[in-house]
């Protein structure tokens, strides 16, 4: 058994990988930039310089996923990961994401129709500084638009060449395979964690289907971490913390899945990516796949 111990750089390559669209290769433990930016997702971070060091320290380690969204600020979140990150390394992949509009701090609002979307994805070239996205995801599905006209756009994006690869979030199983009919579907991102895992019969089909499966929200543990709590038990007995037990669980769950853990700090950001170091026993398995609370 191999217990997390302080970065060196190897983290990201140790999650393993996984290739997007079965061409696009990324180390499966990446990072997510919804909480670079301040309360609520709105408006500039507390503090910018630390937000680029954590985007800059995150590379360092191995990571070259990384998860973002125009509506994340809105645009702060590109902003600073092209800040931070241009001229970008060439394995480097950044995933954005468009579909949901903002009116405020936590107001988030579905809007599909195709010319927004579109025009969302011009925006993101042009934040983010580039000439194409390499997996461009419907943020939300808008329950007012067809499915079929929304995946429609982002099939004629890629068509375009504007963007590589399509994703989908917060998706059942039954849209997903609706958007199959229209364009290949090459990552689904959908809420899921120890606690939470609602979402596992789209998890098994996207395994089947060889899709990526990015849970967010992934360190969302609860009274599950607390002390004293199954996950802090499990966490001290190997010397590591919880989060990165949960991450690791997460990475052993399934060969498609792809953790983006968020942060604001590279302590935490450090600390998150030793997931990648920490080999759990299937006894340890066993134990946390019994926590899930819904």
């Amino acid at each position: 058994m191999t217990t997390a111990s302080r970065p060196s750089g190897a983290e990201g390559r140790a999650s393993g990988q996984f290739a997007i669209g079965g061409v696009l290769p990324v180390h499966r433990l990446g990072y997510g930039t919804m909480q670079l930016t301040g309360p609520g997702v709105w408006g500039d971070p507390s503090d910018p310089e630390e937000a680029v060091r954590v985007l800059r320290r995150a590379v360092e380690l191995g990571v070259n996923f990384i998860d973002t969204a125009d509506s994340y600020g809105p645009v702060v979140a590109e902003q600073l990961t092209a800040k931070a990150l241009l001229p970008y390394p060439d394995d480097l992949v950044i995933a954005t994401k468009a579909g949901l509009t903002r009116a405020g701090p936590g107001d988030w609002r579905a809007v599909g129709r195709p010319e927004y979307l579109r025009q969302q994805c011009e925006m993101s070239l042009r934040n983010l500084g580039l000439d194409q996205i390499r997996l461009f995801q419907l943020h939300r599905v808008d329950p007012k638009v067809p499915l079929a006209d929304q995946v429609g756009e982002l099939k004629l994006l890629q068509d375009e060449g504007k963007i590589a690869h399509i994703g989908l979030s917060e998706v059942s199983v039954a849209q997903l395979q609706q958007a199959q009919q229209t364009a290949q579907i090459a990552t689904v991102q959908n809420l899921f964690n120890v606690s939470n895992r609602s979402a596992e019969a789209l998890l098994d089909y996207s395994q089947a289907q060889g899709i990526g499966f990015i849970p967010w929200f992934p360190l969302a543990t609860g009274a599950l971490a607390q002390p004293g709590g199954p996950l802090a038990k499990i966490a001290r007995r190997l010397q590591a913390s919880p989060s990165q037990v949960a991450l690791a669980w997460l990475l052993q769950r399934s060969p498609v899945m792809l953790p983006i853990p968020g942060t604001s700090s590279t302590d935490h950001l450090e600390d998150n990516m030793a997931a990648a170091l920490l080999e759990l026993s299937p006894a340890d398995v066993a134990a946390i796949d019994q926590l899930k609370t819904s």
